[in-house]
C-alpha cells in the first residue's frame, strides 16, 4: 500500500468519524481537486485552532482533532491529511522551522497533497489577523513565510507519518498551551 494513503495512529484515516466526514465532502464535491479544496477549508475554517480559542487538550490524531474540533497546527495538518487519504487522495505532512519570539524554534505543520503527480503544500492552520491560508495550486498560500536571516526554513521533504519527536512532546502534556508558551514543542525534526 502506498505510505501516503495508509492510516495510523495519528494520522487514523480509516476513523470511522474520518470516514464519514471525508465521505459527506467528497459527495458534495466529487472532483478529486474540488474534494481537496473542501477538505483544506473544512479543516481551516470548522476546526479552530487551539491557540486561538484558549483550548488547552492535547489533539494528536486526527480523529481527536477532528472530535473535539480544535487542534494545533500539527493537529490539524493530521486532520487534513486523514481526511485526503480516506478518500485515496495522496497526502503527507511537511514543516516548517519558525522563530519562537524567545531565541528558540518550533515546528509548523502543514499537509501536502499529491495532485496529477504533483506534490502541493497547504497550510490548514486557520485564519486570525495577520494571517490568512488559502488553497492553491500556483502560488503557496501559507500562514506564515519563513526568514532564512532568522534561522527559519520551509524544511525539505513530505513524510508518510509525523515526526515522532513532535508525537511525543505533544502526548507528553495535558496543556498544549504551556507547551507552546513553554518552548517544549521540538525546533527541528528528530
Amino acid at each position: 500500500m502506498n505510505d501516503f494513503l495508509a492510516s495510523d495512529a495519528v494520522i487514523d484515516a480509516t476513523h470511522p468519524a474520518i470516514t464519514e466526514t471525508a465521505a459527506r465532502l467528497r459527495r458534495d464535491h466529487p472532483g478529486t481537486t474540488d474534494f481537496a479544496r473542501a477538505a483544506f477549508e473544512f479543516t481551516r475554517d470548522e476546526v479552530k485552532h487551539s491557540m486561538d480559542v484558549g483550548d488547552r487538550r492535547p489533539t494528536v490524531a486526527a480523529s481527536e482533532v477532528l472530535g473535539h474540533g480544535a487542534g494545533l497546527c500539527h493537529g490539524k495538518a493530521h486532520l487534513l491529511t486523514a481526511l485526503l487519504r480516506a478518500e485515496g487522495v495522496p497526502a503527507g505532512i511537511c514543516y516548517q522551522r519558525l522563530a519562537d519570539g524567545k531565541g528558540g524554534f518550533f515546528l509548523h505543520g502543514m499537509t501536502a497533497v499529491q495532485l496529477d503527480g504533483t506534490w502541493y503544500r497547504q497550510d490548514p492552520r486557520g485564519d486570525k489577523p495577520g494571517v490568512t491560508t488559502e488553497f492553491s495550486l500556483s502560488d503557496e498560500r501559507l500562514a506564515y513565510a519563513p526568514d532564512p536571516s532568522q534561522g527559519e526554513a520551509d524544511l525539505p521533504g513530505v513524510f508518510a507519518t509525523p515526526d515522532p519527536g513532535l508525537v511525543a512532546a505533544l502526548r507528553s502534556t495535558d496543556d498544549v498551551i504551556a507547551l507552546v508558551a513553554n518552548g517544549g514543542l521540538p525546533g527541528d525534526l528528530s
